[in-house]
Parts: C-alpha cells; structure tokens; sequence
C-alpha cells in the first residue's frame, strides 16, 4: 500500500514517526506552514521557519524514503498581528520554489478584517505563482467560516478547483463540494473527523476528490491516521483502487497542479549544511 498524507507538521514530529510513517507506507508527505503553539514576534522568524521546510525537513525525511514538499503562508491565526503581517511581502521570492506546491495554510481563525484580506492577498499570490491553494477553515463557527472563505474563494482570481478545504466534517463538507472545491479531512484521535466517520463520508459522497490527512502536529495527533483510516476502507468493503484513489492518486493530482511535484526523495549526502540525524548509526 503507498500513501501520500497531504497534510502534516512533520516539524513537531520525531524520526521515531518518519519510521513508523514507512513502515505504514507513507512514501510521499506535504507538510503546510501553520502557528506553532506560540506566537512570532517577527517576519525574521517566518523566513526561519519557512527555510527549514525547505531545506532541514526534506533532508530529514530523505532519509527515511520519504518525499518532502511544503506549502507556505502566512497562517490565518497569525494574520492578526501587525508584526506578522509584512511576511505576505516576503512570501513571492518563496513561492517560486521547487518544493512549494500550494500557498497555505490560509484562511480563517476569528473571522475578522485582517483576516479576509491576508485571504485574499494569498489567493491572488497562489493565482500569480501558478499554484493551488491550501486553505484552513476554522475550529469555531466553522460552516460560517467556510460559507465566508467560499465566498472570497468566488471573488479571487484561483478557480476553486485549485483550492482544497481543509478540516472539513459532516457540517461542512456539503458546502464545500457544491463550491466546486477539493475536500480536506483531518483524522484525529479526539477532534476533527476520526475513521469511522470518515469511512462513512467517503461511502456517502465517494471517493474523487477527497483528501484524507493526519494534520499531525505538536498535540494529540497520530501519523499514522492515513494507514487507519486505508486499512478500515479495506475492511468496510472498499476496493484498493478505491483506497489508493484517496490515499494516493487524489494528493498526486492536487498538489501536482503545482507542476513541482516529485515523488522520489531527493537524494542527499550524511549532512544538511553540516548537521546529520543518524546519530547512532554506524
């Protein structure tokens, strides 16, 4: 089985998870820029940030069989900080990048003015470089949110199409399929979607164009979700062409609308820029 998760923070993970990911099948990840847990206090710790998903991951993840791409933003929560906001002037010399396959995530936190036009702004970028979009809808009031982000989506120069709508759920998931967007599913172990539900929407609305991702991150999240929720598509009676559609064929097609997409990790030396993770190894 090879699975392609289209959304996790590999930053906040372990090589102990990259092994595990392997193991499970995961050949191919898409990590998106998002809030770390405490807030930046400068664009200098973006343009940080943004380097090592673009340079330390993609190494780390090599070395596990893993290809790495990301997706840069300036994220939503984040877009309400004054301090924050000039990234958006730093983030075309990124976007031209090999490993970018889609802007994101953006979208909304607290639905507020910063936010729609942080929006926006990252729409028309993803439109300009070529590239889809990755957007986020939000924990509170999340069908308003996703009514609003469809509504900016409409007015945009990116044909929905290119956008994919994240942590969607039984409420919301409706919506975003008649918008004409791609459908995002985050499978969590206590929030978000978990696989029997998610099993079920996929039995309900199918298979094309849905994506099914871990969002693994710094709290309560398992890697491994994209393996769980394959093995109980095979189990409720689906094909593994069906299974494969989902957890391979659908991330491929999205992000490879980027026309950057590799799938083969890239090939690397014992050290990035002088650092190594195979401590212990001989």
């Amino acid at each position: 089985m090879r699975i392609f998760d289209p959304h996790i923070h590999m930053t906040s993970r372990t090589t102990d998870d990259y092994e595990a990911m392997y193991a499970a099948g995961v050949r191919a990840v898409v990590e998106p820029s998002f809030w770390q847990g405490q807030a930046r206090t400068s664009v200098g710790s973006f343009v940080d940030y943004f380097d090592s998903l673009l340079g330390w991951e993609p190494f780390r993840a090599a070395q596990h069989g893993i290809a790495h791409h990301c997706t840069l933003a300036l994220n939503p929560k984040e877009a309400n900080d004054p301090r924050c906001v000039p990234v958006l002037d730093e983030l075309p010399r990124y976007l031209v990048k090999d490993r970018v396959v889609a802007v994101g995530e953006i979208g909304y936190d607290s639905m507020t003015p910063a936010e729609d036009t942080a929006l926006a702004t990252q729409l028309q970028l993803a439109a300009d470089h070529g590239l889809p979009a990755l957007v986020h809808t939000p924990h509170r009031d999340k069908l308003a949110g996703l009514r609003r982000t469809l509504d900016v989506v409409r007015e945009s120069s990116l044909p929905p199409e290119r956008v994919v709508v994240d942590h969607l759920n039984e409420t919301t998931v409706e919506a975003a399929r008649a918008g004409g967007c791609w459908l995002g599913f985050s499978v969590y172990p206590d929030t978000k979607m978990d696989e029997k539900r998610m099993v079920v929407l996929l039995r309900r609305y199918g298979t094309e164009r849905v994506l099914v991702n871990s969002a693994a991150d710094w709290g309560r999240s398992d890697p491994l979700k994209t393996r769980k929720v394959a093995d109980l598509m095979l189990a409720e009676g689906f094909s593994e062409d069906e299974v494969d559609q989902v957890l391979w064929r659908n991330p491929v097609a999205f992000y490879g609308l980027s026309g950057r997409l590799d799938l083969k990790p890239p090939a690397t030396g014992a050290t990035h820029e002088g650092n190594s993770v195979l401590r212990g190894g001989e």
